[in-house]
């Protein structure tokens, strides 16, 4: 199954595209989910249909899904008291009804990420469309899976199961309880769980699509987004400039176009959407943008490491950061991690093996490409001493 996530500037009509791509796919006989997150039924209104928590056939092969974030939530709530029975009545704690509950900041996206685990584990579909947030939040939610793995393994590293039996020892030498069964046996779960939405994200049948609409503001946006998405090793498939006016609408807004556009096509490939005078709505306005097809490529990007121990004595690891300014960009080894800030954007991603034997030893942007070189440590190379 491919997975295509699209997103973009807010007010970008990205949830437009989306569902037309969508219906595209399904035209051409593709088994297509079409899958949103919206509170209020975008998605429902640009396909002339009504969309909720159960997934919705549109047509013969397009189906549309908008998950209940609340429902969600109360389920998850209602699972942690039932676990968490114990220790609530060690407290004295009062239990939640279902019917006083409402998600917490970030249940939608939560509920997005399981969604589209679930949609992607189902084997029912040839192509999952997913309508992201806007660009901003989009690279946030693609980042939680990773940063959360990472809080589980810092807050409950996975060896400290391998200790159980000593645990009620530990605890009376210590003088405080110790972390029950049930807490490493949920951080297992949920480690489980985001693995599992993680391997759908870095899959290399998942590609990223941008739209945008051509002028300054996009063009700026765009190039933010390029940025946050590189950080996270992916590149979007095509750029699609949405809202392409005509030629003879007016002169000002079709020469700001143009130039946007000349300067997109110098480094993504743009593909042109036309605006049609009105906001669409229904199948034949979604028919009428032509929005392209879903292409075979890949959106994920190689970090690769080069040997150049034999002419420099260093190991260089190589990351593409496009549209990255020198002055924005800060680098801190911590141990076996490497905290990367570019922008507005940052990211700890681990060391490969080979490099948590060395040292940093310099690094250089150049061409779009942040070259980090690494000198072995005598101590942990043997065989250069």
């Amino acid at each position: 199954m491919r997975t295509l996530l699209i997103t973009g500037p807010g007010g970008s009509g990205r949830t437009t595209v989306a569902a037309a791509t969508a219906l595209r796919a399904a035209g051409d006989g593709s088994r297509t989910l079409l899958l949103g997150a919206d509170r209020t039924d975008t998605l429902g209104a640009a396909l002339g249909a009504t969309t909720g928590p159960a997934p919705l056939l549109v047509s013969s092969h397009l189906s549309v899904w908008r998950p209940d974030a609340v429902a969600g939530f109360r389920d998850d709530l209602a699972a942690f008291q039932e676990r968490a029975a114990g220790v609530l009545d060690l407290l004295g704690a009062s239990r939640l009804d279902a019917e006083e509950v409402t998600p917490l900041p970030g249940a939608e996206e939560l509920t997005l990420l399981r969604a589209l685990r679930d949609a992607a584990l189902s084997e029912r579909f040839d192509l999952l469309v997913v309508d992201l947030p806007p660009a901003p939040q989009a690279l946030a939610l693609l980042a939680l899976p990773e940063e959360l793995r990472r809080y589980l393994r810092r807050l409950l590293p996975p060896e400290r199961q391998a200790a159980r039996a000593l645990r009620p020892v530990l605890g009376r030498l210590a003088g405080v309880p110790m972390p029950s069964e049930w807490l490493y046996d949920t951080a297992a779960r949920w480690d489980t769980e985001l693995a599992a939405v993680a391997a759908v994200l870095a899959d290399r049948h998942t590609a990223v699509r941008l739209v945008a609409e051509p002028g300054p503001a996009g063009a700026d946006a765009v190039r933010e987004a390029v940025l946050g998405f590189a950080l996270r090793g992916l590149r979007p498939d095509v750029l699609v400039a949405n809202r392409v006016v005509p030629e003879e609408w007016p002169a000002g807004l079709v020469a700001q176009q143009r130039k946007t556009l000349e300067e997109w096509r110098e480094s993504y490939d743009v593909r042109q959407v036309p605006h049609l005078g009105r906001d669409p709505r229904g199948t034949d306005d979604l028919t009428a943008l032509s929005v392209p097809g879903v292409n075979g490529t890949t959106s994920t990007v190689e970090w690769p490491v080069r040997d150049r121990l034999a002419e420099d004595g260093v190991l260089v690891w190589h990351i593409p950061l496009p549209g990255a300014a020198r002055d924005d960009l800060d680098l801190i080894r911590r141990g076996d991690e490497l905290v990367v800030t570019a922008g507005p954007f940052r990211r700890i991603v681990a060391l490969p093996s080979a490099l948590r034997r060395c040292t940093v030893s310099g690094a250089a942007l150049r061409d779009g490409e942040l070259c980090i070189r690494f000198t072995p440590d005598p101590g942990l190379w043997p065989d250069r001493a």
